[in-house]
């Protein structure tokens, strides 16, 4: 048995987070929701089905009535409403109705497309989350967001719709790229900066290891993430107050990955968006700048860029009022007080995000 962690919503009972070393514990989950008479769509994309589809929809054929699958191209630019139209299309030929459930198995592109065609299909059916990439089993896939791009302005158009299961294999994480692994990165940093310091220094402790991909510190690791990524949910789960500190990074992250026409990963760009963030904050006299340092360095650690060239200061800040996270006009920014301890300010400045840019612009 692996190790479980419930998330709750108003004090109910949503799902639970399930990590195992293995895919052979699904078989055993999905028998607890009584599916033998119910089909299952896998929802994944072409660079994840040629690893791992076979396998899993062997597992999942075990448990329902009837299995079937839907591919499409990997790629942040095929997570857009032409690609749920195709699976709507699907779904409707194959007579889905609203007792039969969706499996997303993937990183978050599949996992946000997936649940968002579950959110809205039929009005909603049940969905099922098997992340396997590291940015989806510490974030993407906890937490109940979905959501696709419209015309490359990124999860503009989404809905909250919590998943019956999110079922995480660590050893997926040995398949990834490095490029996919540091961009996971910056999600597991930020959550670090955002609640937990001695997990922050954690990280730069241990490393060696995680860099290694050593599977027992990659566990510890993804469940200390999950840990966090709960409680701000179960606190706030449409992202009405605390929830917005999870946004640490993004706001600027986003805009530099538009500008970049999504050839910088998503995590990456979250952790250059920490960096201005920080840069910000010690402006404002909030924490000491050798914190900077810091950061650069376990960044470096785990092979993120720090810097990003090509982009001028003014069209990112330009591109921030097209952010989701505007209020009333204002930007719901998050600063940091303390390493472990962030907040929402809604008073930063065109001025002051400049000037926090300065020092990821190369």
């Amino acid at each position: 048995m692996g190790d479980r962690i419930p998330v709750h919503m108003n004090g109910d009972f949503q799902y639970d987070i399930v990590m195992e070393m293995t895919f052979d514990g699904l078989e055993r989950e999905l028998h607890e929701f009584g599916l033998q008479g119910r089909r299952i769509c896998i929802v994944t994309d072409s660079n994840v089905a040629a690893l791992y589809l076979n396998e899993v929809e062997a597992v999942v054929s075990r448990c329902c009535r009837e299995t079937s699958h839907f591919i499409f191209p990997a790629g942040e630019e095929n997570k857009n409403l032409d690609t749920v139209r195709s699976l709507y299309e699907v779904l409707i030929k194959r007579q889905f109705d609203r007792y039969d459930v969706l499996l997303a198995l993937g990183g978050g592109v599949v996992g946000d497309l997936c649940g968002f065609a579950a959110a809205t299909y039929l009005r909603g059916i049940s969905f099922i989350q098997v992340p396997t990439t590291l940015l989806s089993q510490v974030d993407s896939s906890i937490g109940g967001k979905t959501g696709v791009d419209f015309d490359a302005y990124k999860n503009m158009v989404g809905a909250f719709h919590m998943p019956k299961l999110v079922y995480t294999n660590i050893s997926a994480l040995k398949t990834l790229s490095p490029e996919q692994f540091s961009s996971g990165m910056g999600e597991v940093i930020k959550h670090g900066l955002i609640r937990d310091a001695s997990y922050y220094h954690w990280l730069k402790d241990h490393a060696s290891m995680i860099h290694a991909r050593d599977l027992e510190h990659l566990k510890e690791m993804v469940k200390i993430s999950n840990h966090i990524k709960r409680e701000v949910v179960e606190k706030d789960p449409t992202e009405q107050g605390d929830r917005a500190l999870l946004n640490l990074g993004h706001t600027l992250g986003h805009a530099i990955e538009k500008l970049a026409d999504f050839k910088l990963l998503h995590g990456h760009c979250v952790g250059l968006g920490c960096i201005a963030a920080m840069a910000i904050s010690i402006h404002r006299g909030l924490i000491q700048e050798e914190e900077l340092t810091r950061l650069y360095e376990l960044m470096k650690d785990f092979d993120m860029p720090v810097t990003v060239s090509g982009l001028s200061s003014h069209d990112i800040v330009s591109l921030t009022k097209n952010d989701k996270k505007m209020d009333s006009g204002t930007i719901r920014f998050i600063l940091l007080e303390q390493i472990g301890k962030a907040y929402v300010d809604k008073t930063v400045t065109e001025a002051e995000m400049s000037k926090g840019l300065i020092p990821i612009l190369a």
